[in-house]
Parts: C-alpha cells; sequence; structure tokens
C-alpha cells in the first residue's frame, strides 16, 4: 500500500510532488477506483498519493466564450447537478447521472473517471461526442489534447507521470443542436454499461442534419466514433429509413468482445438499436432526458464543495497520527494510516457501526458522512480523516434520542438481518435533511447505493415514509 500520502492545499505543491516521484506517485481526486485497485495489488509501483481534495475552486463548472469548463474536482454529483450542464451539455448529465449511486457521485470525479480510461465508463462515451478538450499541466508548462486522441490502448493514455488533468472543455451545446446519452446495463442502478452511446447533431432551419458525432461505449478497446453514421446522417432529415440505416452502419463501426455482460453478437445489435432509438427521441423537439428534475444528492449543505481550504501541505507517513473528528468528538489515532477509512474506523476508532458488505462501492453498508457528504467509507483513503469532520451511525441519536429515521426502522420493522441498517439510516438521515417530504422515486433514488440481502426493501421504504412525517411533526411543534 502506500508509503506517503500527500494533502496538499494548491496545485503547483502537487505539481512538484508529481514531478518528484513520478511512476511512483498518483493523484487522488475522488479515487474511487484507485482505493480498490490498490488494495487489489493492481498498483504495486505507487507509493506516494497526492490528495487534492482541499484545493478550492477545483470543483468549479462554468462557461466562457461558448466552452464549458470543469475542474479536476468536479465529481458526477456536481454535474447532474449543475443546470448548465443539463441545458448546455445535456449528455453529459446524463452520463454523469448513470454512475454508481449516490454515494459514489459525491467522491468520483468526471477526470478520474476518463483517466481511469476503461471503454465502459459512462462519461468519455458523452465528451468524445461532445468534442471535449483536456489540459493537461505539469511544471514545465501546460498542453491541450482532444479527448480522443487521448486514448492509446485499453485503460492506457497519453497522460505523462508527472502530468495533471486539469481541465475539462466542451463547445456548449446551441440553440440548432440536441445531443442525448444512452446506456444499456444489467440492473437499474449501479451497472456497467454493456453498450451505451453518445449522439450530438446540428440541425439546419429546414431540418436537415448540417453535422453529426456518433460515439460508441463498451464495444470496444476505447471509445470509437461512428464516421459511416455520422457520414450519413449529413445532409439528412431524420427519417424513419435513414434513422435505420443510420443504426446499421453505428454498429459496422463497434468491435465488441464477448464477456460475462454480453456477448459480441448481442452487443452489435444493441449499438444498432441504441443509436436508432437515440436518433428517433433527437427528431422531436423535445424529449424525455430522463434524469429527475430534483435528485437527492446526499451531498450536505454545501454541495460537495471544498468547505475548508488546507492552509499548507500535509503529509501522513504511516506513523504519522491522525487526528479527526468523529461524531463531535475529537480523535487522535496513531495508526491506520494505510487503510480505508472505513477499517480506520471500525479498527482502529473502534466504531464498528459501518459495515462492510462488498468492499467496492456496491451495497452502501459502510456509507458515513464525510464533511457532511455521504460516502462510501471503504473507497476512501484514511488519511483524508485529518482535520475533517466524520458522521457515523454510532452519532445519529441525539442526547440519548433516536434519529427519526432509526425510529421508524423499528416501529415499521424495516430491520432484518441488520448489517445493511446502517447504510440506509445514514442514506435516510442525508435524505431527510436534504428534502422534507421526499417522493418514493427519491427515496428509491437516494438507496439506489444501499442492498438489502433480504429483500426487505417494502418496509424499508415505508420507514423513510413515517420518519419524513416524524420529521415534519417535530418541526410543527
Amino acid at each position: 500500500m502506500w508509503q506517503a500520502y500527500h494533502c496538499v492545499s494548491k496545485v503547483e505543491e502537487a505539481l512538484a510532488l508529481l514531478d518528484q516521484h513520478r511512476q511512483e506517485a498518483r493523484i487522488v481526486a475522488g479515487g474511487t477506483d484507485l482505493i480498490i485497485e490498490m488494495e487489489r495489488g493492481q498498483h504495486p509501483q505507487l507509493g506516494v498519493l497526492i490528495d487534492i481534495t482541499r484545493v478550492k475552486g477545483l470543483e468549479d463548472i462554468c462557461l466562457r466564450d461558448g466552452m464549458i469548463r470543469l475542474g479536476p474536482l468536479v465529481t458526477h454529483n456536481h454535474v447532474v447537478g449543475s443546470a448548465l450542464i443539463r441545458e448546455r451539455g445535456l449528455p453529459l448529465a446524463q452520463a454523469s447521472w448513470e454512475v454508481g449511486a449516490p454515494q459514489i457521485r459525491n467522491r468520483a470525479t468526471v477526470a478520474g473517471n476518463l483517466i481511469t480510461a476503461s471503454p465502459a465508463n459512462d462519461t468519455i462515451t458523452p465528451l468524445i461526442a461532445l468534442g471535449a478538450e483536456l489540459r493537461l499541466s505539469s511544471l514545465a508548462g501546460e498542453r491541450s489534447v482532444a479527448l480522443e486522441d487521448f486514448y492509446t490502448g485499453f485503460r492506457k493514455t497519453i497522460l505523462q507521470p508527472n502530468e495533471m488533468l486539469s481541465a475539462i472543455s466542451f463547445p456548449a451545446l446551441n440553440d440548432n443542436q440536441r445531443g442525448l446519452f444512452l446506456k444499456l446495463g444489467l440492473r437499474r442502478a449501479q451497472a456497467i454499461s454493456v453498450v451505451d452511446a453518445a449522439i450530438v447533431l446540428s440541425f439546419g432551419d429546414d431540418g436537415v442534419v448540417s453535422s453529426a458525432r456518433v460515439a460508441l461505449g463498451s464495444v470496444a478497446p476505447t471509445i470509437v466514433r461512428a464516421p459511416a453514421a455520422e457520414e450519413f446522417l449529413l445532409g439528412k432529415r431524420l427519417t424513419k429509413e435513414n434513422i435505420a440505416e443510420a443504426g446499421r452502419l453505428a454498429a459496422d463501426a463497434a468491435k465488441p468482445i464477448d464477456d460475462v455482460r454480453g456477448s459480441a453478437e448481442y452487443r452489435g445489435e444493441m449499438v444498432k438499436i441504441l443509436v436508432a432509438r437515440g436518433l428517433r427521441q433527437l427528431a422531436r423537439d423535445s424529449f424525455d432526458t430522463g434524469l429527475p428534475s430534483d435528485p437527492p444528492m446526499l451531498w450536505g449543505k454545501d454541495q460537495a464543495r471544498v468547505k475548508t481550504a488546507l492552509p499548507a501541505r500535509l503529509t501522513h507517513l504511516p506513523d504519522t497520527p491522525i487526528e479527526s473528528t468523529v461524531n463531535e468528538e475529537s480523535v487522535l489515532v496513531r495508526t491506520g494510516q494505510q487503510k480505508s477509512l472505513l477499517h480506520w474506523l471500525r479498527d482502529d476508532v473502534k466504531l464498528p457501526g459501518a459495515k462492510e458488505g462488498c468492499a467496492e462501492g456496491e451495497c452502501g453498508a459502510c456509507t458515513v458522512f464525510l464533511d457532511d457528504v455521504a460516502v462510501m467509507s471503504c473507497m476512501v483513503h484514511a488519511p483524508r480523516a485529518h482535520g475533517a469532520e466524520i458522521v457515523t451511525v454510532e452519532g445519529l441519536a441525539k442526547s440519548g434520542a433516536l434519529h427519526p429515521i432509526q425510529s421508524a426502522f423499528i416501529e415499521e420493522a424495516a430491520v432484518q438481518c441488520g448489517y445493511c441498517t446502517p447504510g440506509f439510516l445514514m442514506a435516510g438521515a442525508k435524505l431527510l435533511e436534504e428534502i422534507d417530504e421526499p417522493s418514493k422515486d427519491q427515496i428509491n433514488y437516494s438507496i439506489s447505493g444501499n442492498l438489502c440481502r433480504c429483500t426487505g426493501y417494502y418496509k424499508i421504504v415505508k420507514a423513510f415514509e413515517e420518519a419524513s412525517k416524524a420529521k415534519m411533526r417535530q418541526a410543527e411543534d
């Protein structure tokens, strides 16, 4: 595991550390993929981690000179919650909504999704369709590269060991452009793409397609374009016949493989179907985006933005104490620096409430609040707790009184084996902070990252509804 964990206070410090340690170092923004891969022994060369999560301003999304720009700390929930991206970069918002669950979207960054370079990563496809560019920074300076040119093969990029992805930008969609993202997965939430597609079209005043970009994910070693389909669409209207032919041509661009999620033949057929479906939607002036208007984020009052910037760089070595506030109490722990936050809380702080179910962000049993944001603690490095405020399920009750969500779980018999319960309680508590009277859809969205092996979802949802009513009664009193 890592030997040194640096929390930097500015980008220049991160670049200096990258320049010093090169192949031995890696940037941590969300780190949701990295910590799992390291625990599996996939990066034996890495001994230095450089955490940029307390540098202010890196989570900004802005529009400048017709370009939408994302900083390297922009998370998938930041994208989902951005009115700018929903209006003028819709395919990226749709793809970000498909990533993981609220707790993962609160940590996982778009930049990290691009760097991981899996052809099944959802946000790469729409950003290629949108014509995105990356800014890569090092002590030697900066360079810009088209996202399409960033990838050299399966999980391979041109990013140099001393470089950091410092910005993502793409042209904002204008009034004569429409775009969307579609995905086929094997379940409704937390699904890896079997196939995904992003389409961006420009239309003339007569409804004829004047430009087209079609990108396909999870059907080749990298995200691929469908140039034959793009060329075919130019100068044509989106008639039934033209749509069918464009779908067929798009399928010809795919070079899929057989794996546990689907056969190559199935993937090829689904490319044809997804592209045709997307074109049919884009043929209409308006269509259902699939994005809820007010989704639960579980991200706290600061909306997962940097709460407190570091005044100076902090370095954690294996014997450096971690000082934190856990459940409103100060703790100083001299062990556990090379663990996940989950194992540090359980083993070293002696708070066993958060559970390990999957150790890869699938089950939500390890959910805690980190600086007011719901996260999967199995996917956070323990040194990130230094100087942070953490709440575990043990901290939900106040002054001997149970939290309304805890009381409702008891009254509605929502606890079965109990293993998943801490994660559901944490998701419920954060949901009720965010939305006083959540709808059933909002409740379901909020627990999309929490799995109950006992299949007790009806009782759990009922407990959420009753907890909301109890909280409203308390407010009235």
